[in-house]
């Protein structure tokens, strides 16, 4: 046993799969090594690769970037040059599985999150870049209407920009019902992958906790994102829903070894697929440890957590002002989507 890794472990022992964080090429040949099966990427990650690997990517651009792009359609360009090729490495694991994994995530313009005929019109480009894209769209009002209008259409889905139970299961609703839409079409429906952004809201929440001078220690703060975690996921297995849940923007390894386990996708990004499989990781299964009462009590003087935690906490309308939501759209858009649309290629 010792010498299989963690991840390796993980992947051949439990019911738990992962994904490779990374736009990455050089990156993703480690993660593929290690038993990842798919791969999430976001504008931030497209363009730190591009950044950093400008020798490689050069001479792609000379070649296939054209005059004359408006800087949007120059952003889509780029996205796409980085994810088709990544998309071609997770061919296989896409055929293998019978199209269950082996997916490459495409995510829409960050600013468009309320803007829907953008998201879709985006959604059904970015589709025709592979057979295995899941298009990423927000978990916003707009975004879970586009969000079930491509499930109908065929098109995969990550939603993403979601932090919270509420929006887990809107999202899980809104995927029965573009199935529902998909048989009244008579298309096959695409499939579905729920994100829990677990490590920005603990980032959130212990702003929110500072500010307020709450009764709350760092200790309480990092298993909120667990807590919001493992009873989406009870809810998940209750009530039978249909899609993945992917915990992504982890912020330690316990955010790993406290998920083991759980039929569901760990997004892992290569500085803690780096920790998880050169220290010494213990190999358990710990999703049905429970976060202790106290810990959720002390966390519910947060109103915040509450919206976070129940599953009635917000509704569809609520979700674009949540202030991780907010936080993590204007991140993506400032230093992902824009940059890319004045990346420097020559």
């Amino acid at each position: 046993m010792k010498d299989v890794n963690y991840l390796n472990w993980l992947v051949k022992n439990t019911k738990t799969t992962w994904w490779h964080d990374s736009a990455n090429l050089e990156e993703l040949e480690q993660g593929l090594k290690n038993g990842a099966t798919g791969v999430t990427t976001n504008p931030v990650l497209t363009n730190r690769t591009l950044a950093d690997q400008r020798t490689y990517w050069g001479p792609i651009f000379k070649t296939g970037l054209a005059e004359g792009l408006q800087p949007e359609q120059k952003a889509e360009f780029l996205m796409k040059t980085v994810i088709t090729k990544a998309a071609l490495k997770l061919e296989s694991e896409f055929e293998r599985s019978e199209r269950r994994l082996g997916y490459v995530c495409a995510q829409v313009n960050p600013s468009r999150a309320s803007d829907r005929q953008s998201m879709l019109a985006m959604a059904k480009r970015f589709s025709k870049w592979a057979p295995n894209i899941a298009v990423k769209l927000p978990v916003t009002a707009a975004g879970l209407d586009i969000l079930e209008e491509c499930i109908s259409e065929g098109i995969s889905v990550t939603a993403t920009v979601s932090f919270t139970v509420p929006q887990v299961i809107a999202i899980a609703e809104r995927y029965h019902r573009g199935i529902e839409l998909a048989h009244k079409k008579g298309n096959q429906h695409g499939k579905c992958f729920a994100v829990i952004m677990i490590g920005r809201l603990d980032d959130y929440l212990r702003d929110v906790a500072n500010d307020m001078s709450a009764d709350i220690n760092e200790s309480d703060i990092t298993q909120a994102g667990l807590a919001v975690t493992k009873r989406a996921y009870s809810i998940y297995k209750e009530r039978g829903y249909k899609p993945l849940l992917i915990i992504a923007a982890l912020r330690g390894s316990y955010h790993m070894t406290e998920l083991a386990g759980a039929e569901l996708i760990m997004s892992i990004h290569p500085k803690y697929q780096t920790l998880l499989v050169s220290g010494d990781t213990p190999r358990e299964e710990r999703i049905d440890t429970e976060i202790s009462p106290e810990v959720i009590e002390r966390l519910s003087v947060l109103d915040e957590f509450r919206r976070s935690y129940l599953p009635d906490g917000m509704k569809p309308e609520e979700f674009i002002s949540f202030g991780a939501n907010q936080r993590t759209l204007t991140q993506f858009s400032e230093i992902g989507w824009k940059l890319l649309e004045n990346f420097k290629t020559d």
